[in-house]
């Protein structure tokens, strides 16, 4: 009797430890995705763009790698373009970008930590982004819907 206890508990532990790692397991970002929305806490303040009219951004994921472009949909707009990029680690929720490349120099060369959320086809970043030499310290929330290839 004393046996299949502790086989009993063995084996419970067991599948604790295994569900444990699939809570883990990194989220699917690989792809295309618009971002919808982005919204940005600073000192208190937020402030929320809507990105369905005259702004558009798409990020972009491999395997080791992120880009993002931003432009005016206005054909008159030349000034509203933006666009970095670099490698990221993903460990399940967690998620950090280092940028390699952006038009401000004091950006380059960061790292942000995130946390990323996938709901049907809507990914969501939640994070700080922080740099010293340029004034940055705020909070970011971004909505992201997959595009299909």
């Amino acid at each position: 009797m004393r046996l299949n206890i502790l086989m009993l508990f063995a084996v419970l532990s067991l599948l604790a430890c295994a569900n444990k790692n699939e809570n883990k397991k990194d989220l699917d970002i690989q792809g295309t995705w618009q971002l919808i929305s982005a919204t940005t806490i600073d000192k208190g303040k937020s402030e929320t763009t809507d990105y369905s009219g005259k702004l558009k951004m798409i990020k972009l994921f491999n395997n080791s790698h992120f880009a993002f472009l931003k432009h005016s949909l206005d054909a008159k707009d030349t000034t509203s373009f933006d666009a970095g990029g670099g490698t990221f680690i993903l460990k399940g929720e967690d998620y950090t970008e280092h940028l390699e490349y952006y038009k401000n120099k004091n950006w380059e060369g960061k790292s942000f930590n995130f946390k990323l959320a996938i709901h049907q086809d809507t990914l969501i970043q939640k994070g700080i982004e922080k740099v010293e030499a340029a004034g940055v310290d705020r909070v970011i929330i971004e909505k992201y819907i997959r595009l299909k290839p």
